[in-house]
């Protein structure tokens, strides 16, 4: 599961990590919640560069009859995700980078039946990164078009397993190529990619409750507790 995440780096430090020939122009985010706009990299077949794109989080089937399916479709299990009517065109067609520099995940309290603690984690070197996604475009009877996304998710590695049992999928960078090929279209040629990234390469602290509500958005989201 991954329900919320953050982007705080600057449009400039995004180009670079990414290779984008164009700065996207975006503001820190804390406290990203689905239906919430988020930043996502394509690769364009008529540029044959990446290229940067705003998605709608939770992504809507083109065959659905309104945009509320979005909701539960905000992640997508990679053990299956190629064979879920919901997924498995975008699976093989179109895949994105969704880019993130930190996610959170809450922890059930043991004393406290009704609270849990959330927890940031990232990766160790701080830098922006990449979700394995899918992208999809819908058009409403009435003419409304919105381009959405999911994030796909695996089994946590052992920094996540005290905390949830799933994690979501952090493409190494020698991956982003792969997973943005048009060519490669087979669940068998991107298993090897969507796997649960090294607990060692991340760090992860607990966090305010400030980040349940997804009104809030400021820098104290993330600060250790």
């Amino acid at each position: 599961m991954c329900g919320r995440f953050t982007l705080t780096k600057s449009g400039w430090a995004i180009a670079q990590a990414f290779n984008l020939e164009e700065v996207p122009q975006i503001e820190p985010q804390y406290n990203i919640a689905p239906t919430q706009q988020i930043a996502a990299i394509l690769y364009n077949s008529e540029s044959q560069n990446r290229q940067f794109q705003e998605l709608r989080w939770g992504l809507i089937p083109s065959w659905a009859k309104d945009k509320s399916i979005g909701y539960k479709l905000i992640n997508a299990r990679a053990e299956t995700v190629a064979e879920k009517p919901s997924f498995r065109s975008a699976f093989k067609q179109r895949r994105c980078l969704i880019v993130a520099d930190g996610f959170y995940e809450w922890q059930k309290q043991e004393n406290h039946k009704h609270q849990k603690q959330p927890y940031y984690f990232r990766v160790a070197d701080g830098q922006p990164f990449a979700f394995a996604g899918l992208w999809e475009k819908w058009q409403s009877p009435d003419g409304e078009e919105i381009t959405s996304g999911t994030i796909l998710t695996t089994e946590a590695n052992e920094l996540m397993q005290s905390i949830h049992e799933r994690m979501p999928v952090i493409l190494n960078t020698q991956d982003y190529d792969l997973w943005l090929d048009p060519q490669v279209k087979t669940f068998q040629e991107l298993q090897p990619v969507l796997h649960p990234y090294p607990a060692e390469s991340m760090t992860s602290y607990p966090v305010s409750t400030l980040v349940n509500s997804p009104k809030k958005n400021s820098p104290e989201c993330v600060n250790s507790q």
